[in-house]
């Protein structure tokens, strides 16, 4: 990227904050986020369903056609259909953003215009392949939360500040930053998201994970491939990491998709959100709710294993471990002999991971370093990957890299078809450069850690 490139960056960051900081007032950041990154969304989808209907128009030949200037009654019932099978939504021309944003000063109810649109939304997709991936998108966005203002009237003002706001960003690309505004929308995205996630300290950091650590691990699971059948995270938060193999790989090298599950419904919203923003369409991807380790999705599991896995599971959360009878005779944690403890859950997320590896694929995890030392039950998982071969890296990171802790973490690397019995130990944790609140792993950092993982010579 150019300077000129970086420089427009910085500037529409620089924007995002000033607008997402204005419009925050009285709502604490953290609750603000789901107006501000749902706005944003709403923009996009409209916007995207806008260029690709009059992309197809002009270029057969009617060039003043302009969807966002149709009437409702303009739309027929099979373009309707179509529409939902290639996108997976519809919005009808009144009902899009910038429509509905050039009335709403004059709409003294913009609260209940506003989630009449959105159930449109989701209700297009009802009865359709993409229902799942439409279904509850809007439901954080609350018009009638008092948190906006105390009566209606404040709240709508309240509304259409963030409706003019999301408007005003400069999110159309016009110099190489970006080929076209999908990129500048998914950048913006993940500013916004590590932005309210740096001011939500611990809370915010359960859901993402550094843009630098994110591509770390991408990077490790496909040394030496160019593609790849599919990607996994069964911890996938706001989907940083998934979305990471499309920059890294390109997305139509990910044959068929991308895969998660998050256990927090609003964390499982942002996620499919981003997805969108990312431009994936619902077809590539499948993020599904609920707890990964006692209720895995049963379409991940009815299909081929993964190829790429990729995970910052929650640090020593709890479990059921073996207050669930079934769960030692579970296939994926069956084979240790034992169950993770019921409060350290972190190797049962390793034992799950490694079960739905494939042969010839790599994962890459972010543990707490107790995983590493931890007697017990632990100790036992441990002696297992090892004795078994899985375990082909352990990988030393900085301290302070994550928001809302301090503590250096580590990576493991698992594979289930190793060259060799060695387990590769590297000591990354000088590789840093120093930030105001976090460290950061810059460019040249990564490098050099890919490097050794590759030849895994003695250094």
């Amino acid at each position: 990227m150019t300077d000129n490139a970086e420089k427009e960056r910085a500037s529409l960051h620089k924007t995002i904050w000033n607008v997402a900081d204005k419009l925050r007032g009285s709502v604490e950041g953290w609750d603000f986020k789901n107006y501000v990154l749902g706005m944003l969304f709403y923009r996009f989808i409209s916007e995207n369903l806008c260029r690709y209907l009059n992309d197809q128009e002009h270029e057969s030949g009617n060039t003043s056609f302009d969807y966002a200037g149709l009437n409702n009654e303009d739309i027929s019932a099979e373009l309707v259909a179509d529409i939902v099978r290639e996108k997976g939504f519809f919005i009808r021309p009144s009902e899009l953003f910038s429509n509905v944003r050039d009335r709403a000063k004059n709409d003294d109810n913009i609260n209940e215009t506003l989630a009449a649109v959105f159930k449109e939304i989701e209700g297009s997709a009802i009865g359709s392949q993409s229902e799942n991936d439409i279904k509850g998108l809007f439901n954080d966005i609350d018009v009638n939360n008092n948190r906006l203002g105390s009566t209606v009237r404040e709240r709508n003002k309240r509304l259409i500040t963030i409706l003019d706001g999301i408007a005003g960003l400069p999110l159309v690309g016009t110099d190489e930053i970006a080929n076209n505004s999908t990129d500048l929308f998914g950048d913006a995205y993940e500013f916004l998201l590590s932005m309210y996630a740096s001011g939500a300290g611990k809370s915010g950091g359960e859901f993402f994970t550094p843009q630098a650590v994110s591509e770390l691990l991408a990077k490790l699971t496909i040394v030496d491939k160019t593609s790849v059948n599919k990607v996994y995270d069964p911890a996938c938060g706001s989907g940083a990491l998934l979305l990471q193999f499309a920059k890294v790989l390109g997305q139509e090298n990910i044959q068929q998709g991308f895969f998660g599950q998050e256990i927090n419904w609003t964390t499982h919203n942002l996620c499919r959100i981003n997805m969108f923003l990312h431009n994936i369409n619902y077809s590539k991807f499948d993020i599904a709710h609920g707890d990964t380790l006692t209720d895995p999705s049963d379409d991940h599991d009815d299909q081929e294993p993964f190829e790429a896995i990729v995970s910052n599971p929650p640090y020593s959360v709890n479990w059921e471990g073996k207050d669930n009878p079934l769960l030692i005779n579970d296939p994926r944690f069956s084979p240790a002999g034992v169950l993770a403890p019921k409060s350290k859950a972190d190797l049962a997320f390793v034992m799950h991971i490694l079960s739905w590896l494939a042969v010839d694929g790599t994962a890459a995890i972010v543990e707490f370093p107790g995983v590493l030392y931890r007697g017990g039950a632990e100790q036992q998982i441990r002696k297992y990957l090892v004795t078994n071969n899985f375990i082909d890296a352990v990988i030393q990171l900085p301290e302070n890299l994550f928001f809302g802790t301090s503590i250096a973490t580590c990576i493991l690397v698992l594979k289930r078809a190793k060259h060799d019995n060695a387990v590769l130990f590297i000591d990354a944790s000088n590789e840093f450069s120093k930030g105001t609140n976090e460290n950061k792993m810059l460019e040249q950092h990564r490098t050099t850690i890919l490097n050794i993982y590759k030849d895994r010579k003695n250094v």
